[in-house]
């Protein structure tokens, strides 16, 4: 019993076998959504004055969005990738956003309690200082009584150009959070040179 060797040669098919080529992974572009004035939407990641609270969707001028918003890291495109870091983050800003409101009620409370900020100035025989005391004044004198009010907080409508006045400065310190301090100018009389 002897097989009979016939040799089985490999079909060929009719189409030529083709190399598979190692695909490259192609980066998809995220496209910025339009909104219905023809701006471009964005999920705000930090409070923008006059724009709106984080988390908020807005829409804005394509320039606005690409040239401040995107470069300051004030705004993100609204991917769902980006949406859930965002809650994750909204959480932590609101705890912050709450203990930063704690701090500023005390603060309010220790500004209710001065008498008044006594700030010395020179001034002329009339009692008119030599400038005028402003925002960055007072703030300086606060800090030197360790309460940190930033110059901007301070809301005075005009500056104190008189000596020897005692003036109400209303303070706004943040998240609708007011006070009010009285100032006190004491003028100092400059000597002349010569005179002793």
């Amino acid at each position: 019993m002897a097989k009979s060797q016939t040799a089985t040669k490999p079909k060929k098919s009719d189409k030529p076998t083709e190399k598979k080529l190692p695909t490259k992974k192609v980066r998809q572009r995220e496209q910025i959504q339009k909104g219905k004035n023809g701006g471009m939407l964005l999920v705000l990641v930090e409070d923008v004055p006059h724009l709106g609270k984080q988390g908020e969707l807005v829409e804005v001028k394509p320039g606005y969005g690409r040239n401040y918003l995107l470069p300051y890291s004030f705004a993100t495109i609204p991917t769902p990738h980006n949406l859930r870091l965002l809650e994750k983050y909204k959480i932590k800003v609101q705890k912050a956003r709450e203990a930063k409101i704690a701090d500023l009620k005390v603060l309010a409370e220790q500004l209710s309690r001065l008498p008044s900020v006594n700030i010395e100035a020179t001034a002329n025989d009339e009692g008119h200082l030599y400038g005028s005391i402003g925002p960055v004044e007072i703030s300086k004198t606060l800090k030197g009584k360790n309460l940190m009010v930033e110059p901007d907080m301070v809301k005075l409508e005009h500056h104190i150009k008189e000596a020897n006045t005692l003036t109400e400065v209303p303070l706004s310190l943040g998240y609708g959070i007011e006070a009010k301090i009285q100032v006190l100018v004491i003028g100092i009389q400059q000597a002349a040179p010569g005179k002793k």
